[in-house]
């Protein structure tokens, strides 16, 4: 796949880049209304203290500050925070989440979406945000699986072809960089061997089409990770070609598996 193995492992995406708010304003129009519905089933609500990390554009970070409030707080991190903006019960903090460190024993709600399978020490990572769990805090976590994301409905057997080409290239840009794209089929058992308890793992699939949120993120990828994708085997012709297919009205494809998963700390647990 090109000379993308040779890159520096490190996250693939750059939240200071180019078109990162147009990739928040996808993942949030894409994932919150699922997000928010299985965040609200913890029971948040006022005087939680809550950590999000990896919080992008801030849009989940936001939803739970006006859940906790008023006496709650709200917690968000991101390796370049700047576009979360500021409000009332919500601190903004520049962390990186594998060498940071965390408060043991301090929130009552973690949530994780779309970051971890990025992180090449995902288990010391999970155990970190463990023990920043309150005894019987709930770990959430949101991750793809894009072993399965076929195309189901493209012009002719070449367009489809190189949406495969493209999904593999974007996998391949992942691994090189230090993540796994498939770990979302592991974030379950990888929880409950981090010692939570009460896992709860949901999975679901949904369709892509020109006008869904969820590839036109797709869409958001070949400019954001173009340079990666060029080391991983694909050219600009077939950049700019795959993004004519995305674009076709008639074009429909399965999403990769989205894994929502909570897992509880013991409630009878100590911080050790």
């Amino acid at each position: 796949m090109g000379d993308v193995v040779t890159r520096e492992p490190g996250y693939a995406f750059d939240n200071d880049a180019e078109h990162s708010r147009e990739q928040h304003r996808c993942l949030a129009a894409a994932y919150d209304t699922a997000t928010f519905a299985r965040l609200a089933e913890t029971g948040v609500g006022p005087g939680w203290r809550c950590l999000e990390i990896g919080s992008g554009g801030g849009s989940v970070a936001h939803w739970l500050a006006e859940r906790v409030a008023p006496d709650g707080h709200v917690t968000a991190t991101d390796l370049k925070p700047q576009h979360i903006a500021p409000r009332a019960g919500l601190t903004t903090l520049a962390h990186d989440v594998t060498k940071d460190p965390l408060p043991e024993g301090a929130y009552r709600l973690i949530v994780a979406r779309l970051v971890l399978q990025h992180l090449p020490d995902k288990a010391a990572v999970l155990d970190k945000l463990v023990r920043s769990l309150v005894p019987g805090g709930v770990l959430h976590v949101e991750e793809f699986d894009t072993s399965y994301e076929p195309p189901l409905l493209a012009p002719d057997e070449e367009s489809a072809g190189l949406y495969e080409k493209y999904c593999a290239a974007k996998a391949a840009v992942f691994r090189a960089a230090g993540g796994d794209p498939h770990w979302g089929r592991r974030v379950a058992a990888s929880m409950r061997a981090a010692g939570l308890a009460d896992i709860d793992v949901r999975p679901r699939i949904e369709l892509r089409t020109a006008g869904s949120p969820g590839l036109q993120l797709q869409l958001n990828h070949t400019y954001s990770l173009r340079e990666r994708l060029l080391a991983a085997g694909m050219t600009d012709a077939q950049l700019a070609r795959v993004r004519e297919l995305m674009r076709d009205p008639s074009f429909r494809a399965a999403s990769s598996i989205i894994y929502t998963v909570q897992g509880r700390r013991e409630a009878g647990e100590a911080v050790a």
